[in-house]
């Protein structure tokens, strides 16, 4: 654990250190202290020590600045910190946590079950016979939702990839100008059909594919390929680049094709 969390006295020290590295060189003991809430007796107090210690150098009067073992502890201790973080994060509050899934067949409340990703909704089926586990907190019938916290494991799901279909603008055909059979096709073999655009969402439904959506597409496009899903999303071209952005910052693999 972070020396930061063992006592107060070490945790003021920490804060105060990263206060005036904030603020330095021009640094107000007042202002420290209204930050930290300590008095500002006792900031000035702690400066002194920091100082004595060789964390912190006086450069005149009300200017300090942070030496190089004082960024070398803050960096430790921030680590630490960090670390203490993902361990309560990752490992104690997901243990806590409790989601909705859809039980495969009856499950009663305190079943083991093992966890599992279909059509990007967490299915819970009886037993733990998969790489990832958790256990009911409700009875539920088989295709209801039912309660699950404490998951172990990794649930096994490849992430899927998006189909980014350019539907021309309005002014250069529209949706009189795509490929039609092409469009289809993508269309048949996705889990899920977005759409962007005016053009784009007639652009499907001339291929008899409504979009689920027709509004933030990318987003739900990004959303539903973390899940495992495999998505077609029609943009009308002046729009590519909005969704393709969205696509790019979540990671999410996809291709651009039509024109």
């Amino acid at each position: 654990m972070s020396d930061a969390l063992a006592d107060k006295r070490t945790a003021s020290r920490f804060r105060i250190l990263a206060e005036i590295a904030d603020r330095q060189p021009a640094v107000s003991q007042g202002e420290i202290a209204e930050a930290v809430g300590v008095t500002s007796q006792a900031v000035s107090e702690y400066i002194r020590e920091l100082v004595d210690d060789g964390l912190v150098e006086k450069e005149g009067r009300s200017r300090y600045r942070v030496t190089k073992e004082g960024v070398d502890w803050l960096f430790r201790e921030a680590k630490s910190l960090r670390r203490y973080v993902d361990h309560v994060t990752d490992d104690v509050l997901e243990s806590l946590q409790e989601d909705a899934a859809i039980a495969v067949e009856a499950v009663e409340a305190g079943d083991t079950v093992t966890l599992s990703i279909r059509n990007g909704l967490l299915h819970a089926t009886p037993g733990e016979e998969g790489a990832a586990t958790g256990v009911a907190t409700t009875d539920a019938e088989a295709g209801t939702d039912v309660g699950v916290t404490g998951f172990e494991g990794v649930i096994d799901m490849a992430p899927g990839t998006v189909t980014v279909y350019q539907v021309p603008p309005v002014r250069a055909g529209g949706s009189r100008g795509v490929d039609a059979d092409a469009l289809g096709e993508a269309c048949e073999s996705a889990d899920l059909v977005l759409a962007s655009g005016v053009e784009a969402v007639v652009a499907l439904r001339r291929v008899d594919h409504s979009p689920a959506v027709a509004a933030g597409a990318g987003e739900v496009a990004a959303e539903a390929a973390a899940r495992g899903q495999e998505v077609v999303v029609a943009v009308t071209r002046d729009e590519v680049g909005r969704v393709t952005d969205t696509l790019r910052d979540g990671e999410t693999e996809y291709v651009v094709e039509g024109g």
